[in-house]
């Protein structure tokens, strides 16, 4: 009697311990795969960071430069099981901050295993954005060159107001006007306020002399020519856009948000107020899935 309980006490061991062997063996970590669309690379400066949130908190995924998707990234299979919604945010590559820097592009609720993200809810909603703008140089005393600046403004009423219209971005970003001769784009300055005068007014390198210009987003383009172009120049037959960038920003060309731009059609006439189009990007998404 002895000997069989102690075989049975023995038999009940050697369950217990399969079972918490079973339980030791579950998986601790999981993939989420990321598939997105209107991504452009980044300066050498910064990365592209995802987050899941778990009871509120942001959790990493990891970093990424590549813009080339499907990517995948390993993270804690419970923490991704319990998120409730992905975030891209772009961070310093040396970063010595823990959280999510305030320049967050896309945002998306899981619904199952996927998540449906985009930049609309995160930076801003660009479907009702529209724009004017007008050629001239007011920032000289040369009435010859008028055809050498752009300013976001109507002059259509006889009296200028902005001639911008744009939704109000989420922290962590700026709009910069650029033009775009001979296929290079060149700023005419970042903003955030499109009734307001843009942040290099008083300081652009390519302005005149004589002024800073109106109390608008624009640019004269009148001195100090980049390499390769001559100031003054004429900007019809050039392309004009509205971009949205990342504040602070490293790269010197435009971010891949561009939600307004128009080619600046060859018969323009100056101080004459022109309508813009839809830019070629106005949302980026795409899906998440663990």
């Amino acid at each position: 009697m002895i000997k069989k309980m102690c075989l049975a006490v023995l038999a009940i061991g050697i369950f217990a311990t399969a079972c918490s062997n079973d339980d030791g063996n579950a998986p601790t970590t999981a993939t989420l795969t990321l598939n997105l669309d209107g991504l452009e690379a980044l300066g050498s400066d910064y990365v592209y960071e995802g987050w899941i949130i778990v009871d509120g908190a942001p959790v990493s995924t990891g970093t990424f430069s590549s813009v080339s998707f499907p990517q995948s990234f390993i993270v804690d299979a419970s923490q991704l099981q319990d998120a409730t919604t992905f975030v891209l945010s772009i961070e310093p590559a040396i970063d010595p901050d823990p959280a999510p820097a305030a320049t967050k592009l896309l945002a998306g609720d899981f619904s199952g295993n996927s998540a449906s993200v985009n930049s609309n809810g995160i930076v801003a909603d660009f479907s009702s954005a529209s724009g004017t703008y007008i050629l001239a140089t007011p920032t000289d005393m040369d009435d010859t060159n008028e055809a050498s600046g752009v300013w976001f403004l109507d002059n259509s009423s006889g009296s200028p107001v902005a001639g911008l219209n744009l939704p109000t971005l989420q922290a962590g970003w700026k709009y910069e006007g650029w033009t775009v001769l001979n296929g290079t784009p060149i700023s005419t300055g970042t903003f955030t306020d499109a009734g307001m005068a843009d942040d290099n007014a008083t300081s652009s390198p390519f302005k005149g002399s004589t002024g800073n210009g109106p109390g608008y987003p624009g640019e004269d383009y009148l001195q100090n020519a980049p390499s390769g172009f001559t100031f003054p120049t004429d900007l019809r037959g050039a392309t004009i856009v509205i971009s949205v960038e990342p504040s602070p920003d490293n790269n010197e060309s435009p971010f891949t948000l561009k939600p307004l731009a128009h080619m600046v059609p060859n018969d323009a006439m100056t101080h004459t107020a022109i309508a813009m189009g839809s830019g070629p990007v106005s949302i980026i998404s795409g899906t998440v899935n663990r």
